[in-house]
């Protein structure tokens, strides 16, 4: 039996879509005066005439990009200037209205295991988090790294059953924690390294990093691995390194092999904790000195460009990903050198962000690779512009980056420390033979 909906026999093929838009529109209309109506109703109540809440002229007037390169947003460092989305004002119509504040997670600081196995149940609060963000603020002498070890090795149970990282809790289950984490075996041995120890107390050591060393091991066999950062560390240090990180004891942050400069090691998992805070809410200072081909053309400006892998190249990072990282980096010119071996500006970079290789793809999207980074389009060698000099070309063995100025405050004590890095040599003397003419 035919649908009491369908059309008449005969008529079947016509469309009923012109007829759909018809009233679509209809109702689209009728919502707009409703809309009108309020907001004139509104602004009357108010003692105001109806205006548009957003000028975006005005919004946009200190934060305008540099019209020869569209990648780059001059003399902006301080941020957008747009209002914060609240409950009662939404920015933008058909967006989800903002939840209410999520509601504090206790530390559970007296918590003491009973044969191996720490017992407790989720608050209330913990509704709708994911366990692995629950635990790491419940157990704050806990790191969120060991927290994701602890799962990973199946430690961790929920109403008897193991639990998985992005598992939602709902409150009000028993959790159950057997043991303590165990990282896997330590790929690193101690090597009688030479360091450069700007400043050590009980807590941290801030290290000056000769170019060419690496940071921590690769994928490599030990022997692979020889000469790292870590390694140098475990000799000088010992056991008195944090080992929240695994396989990169007391390693907080790190510097790529051919950069050199500053970092700070962390001698416990506490200040560990607290450093990598630290750097997760942008409250260090990082500056770094680099020298990049050509004369760039503003003194200041940031550069603001999500980083990724590239897809092809898996070495190199890019800015080209619409799903990058954010990334944040303002430079300012300290130096421009125009000599016989060509043009060159020497830059003083602060970053906000701490991406793999992000100043090196930063620069190199401006059209202006750090000297020596042949990986991201540098020359191998600088040669002169006049062929008639008897000089020859020049080469950098390394990257022009350096590490120069590195601000935080002490974990424990509270107290600012302030640490500066003058350029290695090798930089002064390129610089020297650069400027000559």
């Amino acid at each position: 039996m035919p649908s009491k909906n369908m059309l008449p026999k005969g008529k079947r093929r016509q469309s009923v879509r012109a007829e759909y838009r018809k009233i679509r529109t209809q109702l689209n209309e009728a919502r707009e005066r409703e809309k009108e109506l309020a907001d004139d109703v509104h602004a009357s109540q108010n003692g105001t005439e109806h205006e548009e809440m957003w000028d975006t002229a005005e919004l946009m007037q200190e934060a305008l990009p540099d019209p020869s390169n569209p990648y780059l947003r001059i003399a902006n460092t301080a941020g957008t200037r747009n209002e914060m989305q609240t409950p009662t004002e939404r920015r933008y119509e058909g967006l989800k209205p903002p939840e209410s504040m999520p509601q504090e997670i206790h530390a559970l600081e007296d918590l003491e295991p009973e044969a191996g196995i720490r017992s407790f149940i989720a608050e209330a609060a913990a509704a709708k988090m994911r366990v692995d963000a629950y635990l790491a603020k419940a157990l704050p002498h806990i790191s969120r790294a060991r927290v994701q070890m602890l799962i990973d090795n199946g430690q961790v149970t929920v109403n008897g059953s193991v639990a998985k990282a992005k598992y939602k809790l709902r409150g009000g289950e028993q959790i159950d924690i057997e043991g303590d984490p165990q990282p896997a075996a330590l790929r690193a041995e101690p090597e009688d390294i030479p360091l450069d120890i700007v400043y050590e107390d009980d807590d941290l050591a801030v290290i000056n990093k000769a170019a060419g060393m690496m940071v921590h091991a690769g994928a490599g066999s030990l022997d692979d691995n020889r000469g790292t950062l870590v390694n140098a560390l475990l000799f000088h240090f010992g056991q008195k390194l944090s080992a929240t990180a695994g396989n990169r004891p007391g390693i907080v942050h790190r510097l790529d092999k051919m950069t050199s400069g500053l970092i700070v090691v962390a001698k416990n998992d506490f200040t560990h904790r607290k450093l990598a805070e630290g750097f997760a809410e942008r409250d260090m200072r990082k500056v770094y000195i680099a020298l990049v081909h050509g004369n760039i053309r503003n003194d200041e400006g940031t550069v603001n460009l999500p980083v990724s892998r590239d897809l092809v190249r898996r070495t190199r990072m890019t800015t080209r990903r619409a799903d990058g990282r954010h990334a944040v980096s303002h430079w300012r010119v300290l130096e421009r050198i125009d000599g016989t071996h060509g043009r060159f500006t020497l830059l003083e970079v602060r970053i906000e962000t701490g991406r793999t290789h992000q100043i090196r793809v930063h620069m190199q999207s401006l059209g202006h690779p750090i000297v020596g980074d042949t990986l991201y389009g540098a020359p191998h060698h600088i040669t002169l512009i006049a062929r008639s000099s008897t000089d020859e070309s020049l080469a950098l063995p390394r990257n022009f980056l350096h590490a120069a100025e590195l601000d935080f405050t002490h974990p424990r004590t509270g107290k600012p420390l302030e640490f500066r890095a003058p350029l290695p040599p090798e930089l002064t003397s390129l610089l020297d033979q650069l400027r000559a003419h």
